[in-house]
């Protein structure tokens, strides 16, 4: 009965969130419409945090990787730049920019990138530096220049790493994007934040939208990255037959019950 209860509950909650993210209603504290179109302004405030951080991260990280893993140079770097994308916290970031530079989107923006280049960094250079060195060597022995072995040779065979680390950035940023309240700027994260605005319907609701938009992200970025990828080095699409056939399913398959 118990479990039945929070069950109905949670289905209500859920409801009730979408409801907030297609009809206007009066804030919990009254005389301010949210929800409906009025989440308009914040997504695409949302967004614009998004493209710009990751058209920086792009910029400052790929030519970045692309001169450190022609060079064989940086690995400890590389190594570096990984570890402490992982170890510092988003909202750490956020607020230490906040406090010293101001509550700007330049501010946030930069805290953004700055939590986008780990991935990218690591993976192009990581790309780059596991493409054969007999390739590399053949291709300088043609009379290519270093950059042009890095434009025709290196940077084609690493694009699937590079927008793999692309892939995990934007979602990355998508997520931690709710943090710009406490840069001063509105996003999708305003109404997770401010319950006691928005209510619990808020919350839920934004932040179902906010998953939607980091799986949309996940799948497109994943198919770019597969589209990228050369013929001859992406996995075998394997249809329900091949699975069904494989020899660990036939195995528990034959076990005994």
């Amino acid at each position: 009965m118990t479990s039945g209860l929070a069950i109905a509950s949670v289905f209500s909650d859920f409801s009730d969130g979408l409801d907030f993210l297609f009809h206007q209603r009066e804030s919990v504290a009254g005389g301010v419409q949210v929800g409906g179109s009025e989440n308009l302004p914040l997504l695409w405030k949302h967004l614009e945090v998004v493209g710009l951080s990751m058209l920086f991260a792009i910029l400052i990280a790929v030519p970045l990787g692309l001169f450190l893993g022609h060079t064989r140079r940086g690995s400890f770097l590389a190594s570096s730049i990984s570890n402490v994308g992982r170890s510092v916290p988003a909202i750490a970031l956020v607020l230490f920019f906040s406090s010293y530079l101001g509550l700007e989107l330049k501010n946030l923006v930069f805290a953004m990138t700055l939590l986008a280049i780990p991935p990218i960094f690591t993976n192009t250079y990581v790309g780059v530096r596991q493409v054969d060195e007999d390739v590399v060597d053949a291709a300088s022995g043609m009379g290519l220049s270093g950059v042009q072995v890095v434009r025709k040779v290196e940077l084609p065979l690493a694009l699937p790493l590079v927008f793999g680390g692309i892939r995990t950035s934007v979602v990355n940023v998508i997520a931690t994007a709710t943090l710009g309240p406490f840069a001063g700027v509105l996003t999708l994260g305003d109404p997770i934040i401010n319950a006691s605005v928005y209510g619990e319907a808020g919350r839920i609701g934004t932040a179902i939208l906010v998953a939607g938009l980091a799986v949309v992200a996940e799948i497109l970025f994943a198919l770019l990255q597969r589209a990228v990828t050369p013929a001859a080095l992406r996995p075998p699409r394997r249809g329900l037959r091949d699975r069904l056939a494989s020899p660990r399913l036939a195995r528990v398959a034959d076990s005994p019950t």
